[in-house]
């Protein structure tokens, strides 16, 4: 296992390949770097591509939470990842982001507009935030306790992967025939997200949900001037269109393209479609471009 100290927590990190230009996969919440794993090794040559595991996931260290859930924060997260960068000697890289990464990102952004160039965004929570209620974060307390639930949530957020019908039942969902090796890779991220922190269970969606209310990052997305492709699967139940469509409106060079037939999660439900739309994106591009 490799880490790399990033302030007072050591993250869990990996890399794929290897050339001048550098890209940095943020993953989503209940997640981990493990998550572009299948779709890495079809990545375009001369790219390096380093994943990070959030503090509490993957193989990072799992501080004890705050009561109120401060130390997950979106504004914690970035700055472990900009301790990361800098404990790696990383000066410039482009981003790819799914889900909660996004936002992230947008913090990371923010703060340090030139280390950065390109991103790619991968069904994003927008700037906007999300709101979630208490009966929507019971949820995720009841998840902590029960393999089987998770297995049932995440499987919404792959939902390609699943008979359409199960997903909206009470039963386990089903795997659709002819899914392949996907199936096992589905149930080791499951086994995966099981034990990361309370502090990810009910700490990210405590904060996306203050994120939301004030607002800040909405109102700075016009500063956000890098480039973004983002993508978003058109049976996404998660992250609503239209805030992506108003991320795209307010930031200055943001494309968003929507493709039919996928999930939440393109990099688990297609990671060969995946590694292509990262590769036309990050692909050819020159040094510090």
């Amino acid at each position: 296992m490799a880490c790399v100290r990033a302030g007072e927590v050591d993250l869990g990190w990996c890399e794929w390949g290897e050339g001048e230009t550098t890209v940095v996969f943020i993953h989503g919440n209940l997640a981990c770097k493990e998550w572009i794993a299948l779709a890495a090794p079809l990545f375009p040559r001369g790219l390096r591509v380093l994943g990070i595991d959030w503090r509490g996931c993957g193989e990072s260290d799992r501080p004890a939470p705050a009561s109120d859930y401060a130390n997950y924060s979106m504004e914690q997260h970035a700055a472990d990842m900009l301790a990361a960068l800098d404990a790696l000697e990383i000066p410039f890289c482009h981003l790819a982001t799914h889900s909660t990464g996004g936002i992230i990102a947008a913090r990371m952004l923010l703060q340090q507009p030139s280390r950065f160039g390109r991103v790619f965004a991968l069904d994003p929570v927008s700037p906007l935030g999300m709101a979630f209620d208490a009966a929507q974060i019971d949820v995720f307390r009841s998840m902590m306790a029960s393999r089987e639930l998770t297995e049932k949530v995440m499987a919404t957020a792959a939902a390609s992967l699943f008979v359409h019908e199960t997903l909206a039942s009470n039963v386990m969902p089903k795997f659709r025939e002819g899914v392949g090796v996907l199936k096992e890779y589905f149930q080791s991220l499951v086994e995966q997200s099981f034990g990361v922190s309370e502090g990810i269970w009910i700490g990210t969606p405590v904060n996306l949900t203050r994120e939301r209310a004030s607002g800040e990052l909405m109102r700075r997305m016009p500063e956000i001037t890098h480039p973004h492709l983002v993508l978003w699967g058109e049976a996404d139940g998660w992250i609503s269109r239209g805030d992506l469509k108003a991320m795209a409106a307010a930031m200055p060079d943001c494309r968003l393209i929507v493709v039919p037939g996928i999930g939440h999660s393109m990099n688990l439900e297609r990671p060969e479609l995946y590694a292509g739309y990262f590769g036309a994106w990050f692909g050819g591009i020159r040094k510090n471009e």
